[in-house]
């Protein structure tokens, strides 16, 4: 018995200890503490020095660069050394030049350590290296990668049972007692789940509220008065669908769900964070691209892998001629290149800076596309979801073909002070533009040579990178074990296998993104198909099926209607992963078309919309709002695509969107800066990048108010408005209220309304003329006085139009 108990109480300190290590020291502690043979592994081995040397030494001699011709990547280039002979001596560290080196303070070199953005080599990895050569630079062989495998010991198979990381299941539309309500199978769905609280749908909505509603959904602008009076006079039964239609083929949807996407991917035009301002000049093109894609209708899938692994497409290196695919293939990847990245500069480009970016991209890419909160994984494993800190790191591998913290490509800002890159590669944007602007660059550089040649800004696999280590609690100093590159764990399953393959015979990449690209395109992945309908239903709802789009794991919130997260999923795939049919599916529903009206009684049974029981009142973001101001009032400048047009920051401290041609450009177009929003913007919640934004918030503040009524270009807005309503309508009031109303709210006013709005002018023109009096400015003749005080009391009517809830709100 008391041997029993001594087996026992072994036995736990044994788990402890697994567990313990485990948790600091990753899957390597494990298994030294778990194998029996693990006394005959050496103390210290080739994964404990190797990053050492890609810490203090790799920058002069890596993959890009080996001064007198050593390589210190590898025990085996070590040994064949450089110029000077081999690097190290097995079992004598003394005479190893490499140590030498190090002792002398030679390597690396002080009077380089900024350039090369390295710290000198810390005593105690000194004393390590010294150890591991004494020892006669052992080396472990490779083990087994276990991950997602039946051995796996850090994730199970109970823990892919959770919902989210499971395939989409097939479902049918089920059963419901109001049949006659059903316009599509999504009404089936959410009229079950009412029906189950004893509710039914809200009333259909007006037609004019419904216009206004779909055009600026689907384009961001208000209908024009042409729009609304051929629809509204349009009584044909598929008037509606055919409405639908012409909105999508508008050149103005891609402008309207190119930004959506370009807020998951933090878009900016510029590097750094707040205050490293400095310009990002080739970042339009992936904003065009974007909005291009959105237009064309380009599948989903497709669409992901071109922005993940569009460099490993095609051989763009040596192709003959850089075609339009080839092109947007390359532009796509700037998907990952929208993060803050500081690393311009040697003095914020260290090891810990770059990690930075990286992380933001893999956040971006977590969150944006999985629909998890991947960066909980990087400093330890994931505290509710099963993530070890190994698959972050394993999945970290994938990218680090082009994201190498310890091979870097610094943003190449020469020409505003940022640094020059170490090595071979001259800079970090690609040179592969369409023909055609190519040959205009060469044109006007034969008269200016100061014209900057054309690049891209592509994220691009240079192959060769250098190995992944765990960084225990996220510190690159403090290196565990050596990881393969791979998917998370909890994802891998017998639907889609991940394989690395070379993209074609000789390519000089690694294929990683590329083989993440395809399995996470794989028509069965549990969470691809799911995020993203997901996040079209929340744009089109104001709160997806499931609430936390960028977290769908454990501390996510449960979908409120599973069943139908799962149906749109596959319709979605089932339609070849094309974004227009769902939103015509999403749009003709009987759910969308509700209207917003609540009682009581409907509050207190479903008082957050979790049922949908309405359609929610929804305030403007702030690009729809500020391009709404700008389209009522006349000076809407459709010119799209192209750099973007630079904003002003005046002396008071607002800052505007840039002008351009007599008025503004949509918002899409203007410079998005990370520090200097638009003003309007900003008051109305428009997003800073950092990195990037999953959901908007929505506040209430004095500040929109005060903004809208008192700022000067709202003024200058609201007398252009005015000019349009009199070139419009005429002269005689009664007109001019019935234009104003039609071109602001979509909708003819009221019999109150009209008559309340005539009282008003007269009112408003009793007070110009006061306050012309006030100012000695009667001496006008009698026309004049009477044209300036109608107009400027049309101009004060018309601005309170635009400060109204009517305006800023969509029913």
């Amino acid at each position: 018995m008391q041997r029993f108990r001594h087996i026992l109480i072994s036995r736990r300190i044994l788990r402890s200890a697994v567990a313990i290590s485990t948790a600091i020291c990753g899957v390597g502690a494990l298994r030294t503490i778990a194998e029996p043979n693990s006394l005959a592994t050496p103390r210290l081995s080739q994964h404990d020095v190797i990053p050492i040397f890609l810490r203090h030494c790799t920058a002069c001699h890596g993959a890009q660069q080996q001064e007198a011709k050593l390589d210190l990547r590898s025990k085996l280039s070590m040994l064949k050394g450089g110029k000077s002979g081999p690097a190290l001596v097995p079992g004598n560290p003394a005479t190893s030049r490499i140590v030498q080196r190090i002792q002398s303070g030679e390597c690396p070199p002080s009077k380089r350590l900024v350039e090369a953005s390295v710290k000198p080599v810390a005593p105690s990895s000194l004393a390590k290296l010294t150890e591991w050569i004494e020892a006669g630079a052992p080396e472990t062989p490779e083990e087994p990668d276990l991950a997602g495998t039946p051995d796996d010991p850090l994730v199970r198979e109970k823990d892919r049972e959770f919902w989210s990381f499971q395939p989409p299941k097939f479902v049918l539309p089920p059963p419901v007692r109001q049949m006659n309500l059903l316009r599509n199978p999504i009404d089936a769905f959410i009229l079950h789940k009412l029906e189950e609280k004893e509710l039914t749908f809200a009333p259909e909505a007006a037609r004019a509220t419904l216009l206004r509603r779909v055009c600026f959904d689907l384009t961001g602008l208000p209908p024009s008065p042409e729009e609304t009076t051929a629809f509204l006079s349009d009584h044909s039964p598929d008037a509606y669908e055919r409405l639908i239609d012409r909105l999508l083929a508008s050149p103005r949807y891609g402008e309207r769900w190119g930004r959506h996407w370009l807020d998951v991917a933090g878009y900016s035009d510029v590097e750094g964070r707040r205050e490293q301002h400095l310009p990002r000049p080739f970042a339009y093109r992936y904003r065009d691209y974007v909005i291009q894609a959105f237009n064309a209708d380009k599948p989903y899938d497709r669409f992901l892998l071109e922005q993940i692994a569009g460099d490993e497409l095609a051989d763009y290196a040596h192709n003959p001629t850089i075609t339009q695919e080839i092109y947007d293939n390359l532009v796509a990847t700037g998907f990952l290149r929208m993060g803050p990245d500081p690393t311009w500069a040697n003095i914020t480009g260290f090891v810990p800076d770059r990690l930075e970016v990286i992380s933001d991209a893999i956040d971006v890419f977590g969150s944006g596309v999985l629909g998890l909160t991947l960066k909980c994984a990087r400093c330890h494993d994931h505290k509710f979801d099963p993530i070890p800190q190994r698959d972050y790191y394993r999945l970290a591998d994938l990218f680090k073909g082009a994201y190498d913290e310890y091979n870097w490509l610094k943003p190449d800002l020469r020409p505003y002070g940022g640094a020059v890159n170490v090595g071979k590669l001259g800079e970090r944007s690609l040179p592969f533009v369409l023909p055609e602007e190519r040959k205009t660059w060469e044109a006007h550089q034969q008269k200016d040579k100061k014209i900057p040649q054309p690049r891209v800004a592509a994220l691009w696999d240079r192959g060769d990178p250098s190995p992944t280590y765990i960084y225990r609690r996220g510190e690159y100093e403090r290196t565990s074990a050596w990881v393969k590159g791979g998917v998370p764990a909890v994802l891998t399953d017998n639907y889609a296998r991940f394989e690395v393959r070379v993209p074609w015979p000789g390519a000089e990449t690694t294929g990683r993104r590329l083989a993440l690209a395809r399995w996470l395109t794989n028509p069965k992945h549990p969470l691809t198909s799911r995020v993203f309908v997901n996040r079209i239903w929340r744009h089109h709802f104001g709160h997806g099926l499931v609430k936390s789009l960028g977290n769908f794991g454990r501390t996510g919130a449960l979908p409120t209607h599973p069943e139908l997260l799962d149906w749109l999923a596959n319709e979605f795939v089932r339609d070849g992963c094309r974004m227009k049919p769902l939103h015509r599916l999403i749009l003709t529903s009987r759910t969308y078309r509700q209207s917003s009206a609540v009682s009581a009684g409907l509050l207190n049974a479903d008082p957050d919309n979790e049922l949908f029981s309405r359609v929610p009142l929804r305030r403007l973001e702030a690009e729809a709002l500020w391009d709404s101001l700008v389209s009522v009032s006349g000076r809407l400048v459709e010119v799209r695509f192209g750099p973007p047009v630079p904003v002003e920051v005046r002396t008071n401290g607002v800052v505007l969107p840039g002008k351009a041609g007599g008025g503004w450009r949509r918002s899409i177009y203007g410079q998005q800066l990370r520090k200097d929003l638009p003003t309007v913007m900003d008051v109305f919640d428009a997003p800073a990048m950092n990195p990037n934004c999953l959901e908007r918030s929505e506040s209430i503040s004095a500040p929109q108010a005060l903004h809208l009524t008192n700022d000067e270009t709202l003024r200058e807005l609201a007398t252009s408005f005015a000019h349009r309503v009199r070139v419009e309508a005429g002269s005689e009031p009664g007109r001019q209220i019935e234009r104003a109303f039609l071109i602001a709210f979509a909708r003819a006013p009221s019999e109150d309304e009209q008559s309340a709005a005539l009282q008003t002018l007269q009112q408003l023109q009793a007070a110009w003329i006061e306050l012309r009096t006030q100012h000695g400015l009667r001496n006008a003749g009698k026309d004049d006085e009477m044209l300036s005080r109608s107009r400027g009391a049309l101009t004060t009517f018309c601005h309170a139009l635009l400060n109204s809830a009517e305006f800023l709100y969509v029913d």
